[in-house]
């Protein structure tokens, strides 16, 4: 999965120097002025944590992602002033995320930035626990709160670091999430119009045309609204929406379908500005 391959470039991207693998200079140099200071004055205790982070790691590199997330908290558990712990609680995140154990990933992510807010490497967290809810997104007729909760994530990610790597991942994320959203409501809103409840109906298609403009679903959401709006009796609305429509995706098979069931009952495709179709139109799609 290309989203897995990224993170796992990006996270061995936090482990800056180490090359085939962390020898004890790594561990214990470095400029990681905002992890704690290590306090090992004892050459056994270095050669320890020196043993055990990098067996964490060399797990983590051949896939044995439960081991791999033990050993990282015993290097947590067993040295938690040294500036490895922090890096123990992230790769026991990321080690959680490879293993499909989400609800651990995001619990380990987010211990990580309770205790080091200002870190280097909080971005990546946040990213990781953005990933996580990503991946727990089924498919259209199951319950939308994972996306609902991975778009918040997501969205912070782009907003808080915006000039960081994940920024860019994190949008393309959102578009996909965003999309997924937009077409549980299609969903709801057609079994609604099936069944004569226009309202409601209603309701779910102008949700889709204010929170989701840029997705797939809104020429269709626009169709909609037209069907529900003539069933209704309200023509000035439904005109509306078919020369919404027609401006914004002149060449959609949807457009097409609203012309002929407009003039069909003798009108035509007519904006009313003052329409809040108009105006959410004119606020998010120029023109």
């Amino acid at each position: 999965m290309a989203g897995r391959t990224l993170a796992l470039l990006l996270t061995l991207g936090l482990l800056s120097g180490c090359g085939g693998g962390f020898g004890l200079s790594d561990l214990l140099g470095g400029d990681d002025d905002d992890a704690i200071t290590p306090a090992m004055d004892i050459a056994d205790d270095k050669e320890s944590i020196a043993k055990l982070y990098n067996e964490a790691l060399a797990s983590l590199k051949n896939k044995e992602y439960r081991t791999a997330a033990k050993k990282f908290a015993e290097v947590e558990r067993r040295y938690p002033y040294s500036r490895w712990a922090s890096k123990a609680i992230l790769m026991q995140a990321f080690s959680q995320y490879q293993r499909n154990d989400y609800d651990k990933a995001i619990a380990a992510a987010k211990k990580f930035l309770a205790l080091h807010p200002g870190h280097k490497d909080a971005p990546y967290a946040h990213y990781l626990i953005a990933l996580s809810l990503y991946e727990q997104i089924g498919d259209v007729k199951r319950d939308v709160t994972a996306a609902k909760k991975a778009r918040e994530a997501l969205e912070l990610v782009v907003n808080r670091f915006p000039e960081t790597r994940y920024a860019a991942d994190a949008k393309r994320k959102l578009k996909a999430v965003e999309d997924h959203l937009a077409g549980k409501e299609m969903e709801v809103g057609r079994y609604y119009l099936e069944r004569g409840n226009y309202l409601a109906a209603i309701n779910r298609f102008k949700k889709v045309i204010t929170d989701y403009q840029t997705t797939a679903h809104v020429p269709e959401a626009l169709y909609r609204l037209v069907e529900a709006y003539l069933a209704l009796g309200i023509r000035s609305e439904a005109q509306t929406a078919a020369a919404v429509l027609g401006h914004n995706f002149p060449n959609s098979q949807w457009y097409k379908d609203a012309y002929a069931l407009l003039t069909g009952q003798g009108i035509s495709p007519k904006e009313n500005t003052g329409s809040w179709i108009s105006r959410a139109f004119s606020k998010l799609i120029p023109g």
